[in-house]
């Protein structure tokens, strides 16, 4: 009997390495390969999951790749307007405060159409958290220059580099919601290496966590690549990103318990 027995029928948990966590769907991941949004959903999901939070958490994205989430993570999702994701999840959130708020967002839905929202959100201190994705590029709509382009960096209303004088400075939006009194966690991370990964996960079950104790609002970017709007490869857009990206926008925690942290 025991020798007709399936391979899968004798694997038990203990030796189960990964197994893909119930919160995200079984539908293919549209995003490019190489795209660092996958992973951040994987990591959000797999930290609902942990939390066994799946049936109280409200996600709120609005337009661009984070659009698509809704297919990928198996919860209660609402679309916002451009930019206003921030404003949906304050109305969520104080309709119902039991729930786990969060919005997920590109730099340029955030940062630029959403300034207002993102800003005035953040400085209520609303007990929402905010999973804000820089690639310094509008990924969706044609690799346009967004607030987080870097100088000299080429997009396609860019072709010869963003020009300081005429095109103004990129905008740290991070450090700028951190200095604002209703910020409780404000990091900014990456998921572009095993390490990363880690330390992006952690950072994200701090920013739930601090919504369950009622802290007020918690802030993490999540620095990635757009190989295609960056037409490179993904291991080029990644050593791209090391080189140019992250020296620009350092990783690591801002503001921790509300208290600015101080630069090395």
């Amino acid at each position: 009997m025991a020798e007709n027995l399936k391979t899968q029928d004798i694997i038990k948990a203990e030796n189960l390495v990964y197994s893909k966590t119930p919160v995200l769907t079984d539908n293919v991941m549209h995003y490019c390969p190489g795209c660092g949004h996958g992973t951040a959903h994987r990591l959000i999901a797999e930290v609902i999951e942990e939390m066994d939070i799946q049936a109280d958490t409200i996600g709120i994205a609005p337009v661009g790749c984070s659009v698509l989430m809704y297919n990928y993570l198996d919860i209660d999702m609402q679309q916002a307007a451009h930019g206003r994701a921030p404003a949906i999840a304050t109305a969520v959130k104080r309709l119902m405060p039991a729930k786990y708020v969060f919005t997920y967002q590109g730099d340029g839905d955030l940062a630029a159409i959403g300034t207002a929202e993102t800003i005035h959100a953040c400085n209520r201190g609303e007990n929402i958290a905010i999973f804000f994705v820089n690639n310094g590029i509008y990924g969706m709509t044609g690799g346009q220059m967004a607030p987080t382009t870097l100088p000299n960096m080429k997009s396609s209303t860019s072709p010869y580099g963003r020009d300081v004088e005429l095109m103004g400075n990129p905008l740290k939006i991070t450090e700028l919601v951190a200095q604002l009194p209703g910020t409780w966690y404000v990091t900014r991370q990456a998921v572009h290496t095993p390490s990363a990964v880690r330390k992006a996960k952690k950072a994200v079950r701090r920013a739930f966590e601090n919504q369950k104790l009622k802290k007020g609002l918690s802030l993490i970017e999540i620095v990635s690549n757009c190989n295609s709007g960056w037409k490179m490869s993904p291991v080029q857009a990644n050593a791209w990103m090391e080189e140019n990206m992250l020296p620009f926008y350092p990783l690591g925690d801002i503001k921790l318990e509300g208290n600015l942290l101080a630069k090395e």
